[in-house]
């Protein structure tokens, strides 16, 4: 079973939808026990980093998902969750991470080209950076959905896929059992299931 940390920042329905579509049995959750007991992770989130880190920690599920990190459990990011598993952001401030991966989350701005606009929303191919599970199903130049204004830098130890948008931008990580996809595997289509189903093949 996949817990789907609901924290009140996350496109949960279509997460849940996703997972149901290639016959997995997914939940959408704050339950500190029902987390425990699954299989694996999957944080989502939207919105602001400030926002949803302190909702993170003030919910008692941060401790939670970093608890059973530690355990080996299999975690996967998505989007504005795959950023709270950084160090630290310079979203609007400076803002602390889950420290699960290293690096740092930073406005696009800084390396695109200025007529680029922002947020970068659209499809983008893959670029990869190393082998990696999550792509067990999928091949390099598959194009996935991104909506996003920040992204990972300071990783290249745990970049395993780009996307060019102006620069090479970090579309997903891997360090150990802790995953993370800048785009939205969920409204992806195939490529994007596949990734999921990846994920869930996954051995703790």
């Amino acid at each position: 079973m996949i817990a789907i940390v609901d924290y009140g920042v996350g496109n949960l329905f279509s997460l849940a939808s996703s997972f149901k579509a290639i016959g997995v049995d997914a939940i959408a959750t704050s339950d500190r026990d029902i987390i425990e007991k699954a299989d694996k992770i999957v944080l989502p989130g939207v919105g602001a980093f400030g926002d949803a880190a302190e909702k993170l920690a003030s919910s008692g599920l941060k401790e939670v998902v970093l608890s059973e990190v530690k355990k080996g459990k299999p975690l996967l990011g998505i989007c504005l969750g795959m950023q709270l598993l950084f160090d630290k952001s310079y979203e609007y401030g400076e803002h602390e991470g889950l420290g699960l991966i290293k690096g740092e989350i930073r406005p696009i701005k800084e390396v695109i080209p200025s007529d680029y606009k922002i947020p970068h929303i659209g499809w983008n191919a893959l670029k990869f950076n190393k082998t990696s599970k999550l792509f067990k199903y999928i091949n390099e130049g598959d194009h996935v959905y991104f909506v996003h204004s920040f992204y990972g830098a300071e990783c290249e130890q745990s970049v395993i896929a780009t996307a060019e948008y102006g620069a090479f931008l970090t579309a997903a990580v891997e360090d150990k059992n802790v995953f993370g996809c800048q785009f939205h595997p969920e409204k992806s289509g195939s490529v994007g299931l596949n990734i999921l189903r990846a994920f869930c093949e996954v051995e703790a």
